[in-house]
């Protein structure tokens, strides 16, 4: 489950924890964070696909994968 959007971060285990310990947190870096500036004539998707996804444009577009999804569950759709 690697994408260029995600990060991993292990975080501190106290040996003192009562919890078992999660060796590795993931996150997502949305792309907005990596454009400084709104280019021009940048690609657009068509408007009932950018309705669908939620953006206009697909460099800012960041799908969403469930958890369900990423460990092999049942998903709706």
């Amino acid at each position: 489950m690697y994408d260029a959007q995600w990060r991993d971060w292990k975080p501190y285990v106290s040996p003192h924890d009562p919890c078992p310990p999660i060796r590795v947190k993931w996150y997502i870096v949305p792309p907005n964070q990596f454009i400084n500036y709104q280019p021009m004539n940048l690609p657009q998707f068509p408007l009932e696909e950018a309705m669908r996804r939620g953006t206009l444009w697909p460099a800012l577009y960041s799908p969403y994968t469930s958890r369900r999804a990423v460990k092999g569950g049942k998903t709706n759709g």
